[in-house]
């Protein structure tokens, strides 16, 4: 298990660096394919781009999951509004030795889980109206120790670092195909087609391969979750019971954002040929599976 969190530690600084390496590379292929100046100034396209990545992934990394929060309709709670909930959450941290979350309900009927934050000490936890609706004392339970398992194992800085990631690399590709309107003639008279083809397929490409980096990690990070609550509740047949609830009760949520579905505890997003193909989330049968037949040998 500590190995796992050291190696979720290196992962968030290599994320870092891919996540600054990609968009500087949509820079470079932009301002290949606009030209090296734009409206007729000195500010190239690479640069400014390079900078804003590195301004962003800071930003990103402090202010992520509130953003998270916001986009999701996620509310955050004291213990008069859910003192169930609230204990439950509370409990859970005792027992594995960590600070309390903030905790955060979301007015849904989907039912569904979620944690986020940059560590323990700035961690979210929080599960939808509709998960509260279908689950019993020992369910809840199980499926916030999973969660809190995520805060344990570190996972959330994972997740938050790719849902900037894929966030800001979709924003940046999409900018860079709208310049190629303002693409400069002038300089790139002797431009190469097929490097100008090249810059085109990377831009394109560039969120296709942030999606699979997230759903790769995201996979996962959910079986080692399931692993880690089992082993906090020592109950790794509560946790199949919720799962199996969830898999019998699952819907799209109401709020639907791809790029924080990894926070998630099962996918929020509607089913379909994309949404599987780029599933972040693991099939429930497989998880359930693992719980009861392969936990003895973690």
């Amino acid at each position: 298990m500590y190995k796992a969190i050291a190696r979720n530690k290196r992962n968030t600084v290599i994320l870092m660096l891919v996540f600054v390496a990609m968009v500087a590379a949509i820079g470079l292929a932009a301002q290949y394919m606009v030209g090296t100046k734009v409206g007729g100034g000195h500010f190239t396209i690479f640069w400014g781009t390079f900078i804003g990545a590195l301004l962003y992934a800071l930003f990103q990394y402090f202010l992520a999951s509130k953003l998270a929060m916001s986009m999701t309709g996620a509310v955050q709670i004291s213990k008069a509004d859910a003192p169930e909930l609230w204990r439950a959450v509370e409990n859970v941290a005792i027992t594995v030795g960590l600070p309390m979350p903030q905790v955060y309900i979301i007015d849904d009927p989907a039912p569904n889980a979620f944690a986020t934050g940059r560590d323990p000490k700035h961690a979210i936890v929080g599960v939808t109206t509709g998960l509260l609706d279908i689950m019993d004392k020992r369910e809840l339970t199980a499926v916030l120790a999973h969660e809190m398992g995520h805060v344990q194992n570190y996972d959330i800085r994972v997740s938050m670092i790719t849902f900037g990631l894929v966030s800001a690399i979709g924003l940046v590709s999409d900018v860079a195909l709208r310049m190629l309107w303002f693409r400069d003639e002038g300089d790139n008279r002797d431009t190469n087609p097929v490097l100008l083809i090249l810059g085109i397929v990377a831009v394109v490409l560039a969120p296709i391969v942030a999606a699979m980096m997230q759903m790769a990690i995201s996979r996962q990070r959910e079986y080692l979750a399931d692993a880690t609550g089992a082993m906090t509740t020592r109950d790794p047949e509560g946790l199949a019971h919720a799962l199996e609830k969830l898999q019998h009760y699952t819907q799209p949520m109401q709020k639907q954002v791809s790029s924080s579905a990894n926070m998630f505890m099962v996918n929020p997003l509607r089913p379909g040929f994309f949404s599987r193909l780029f599933s972040t989330h693991p099939p429930l049968e497989d998880r359930i599976k693992r719980l009861r037949q392969d936990l003895s040998t973690l």
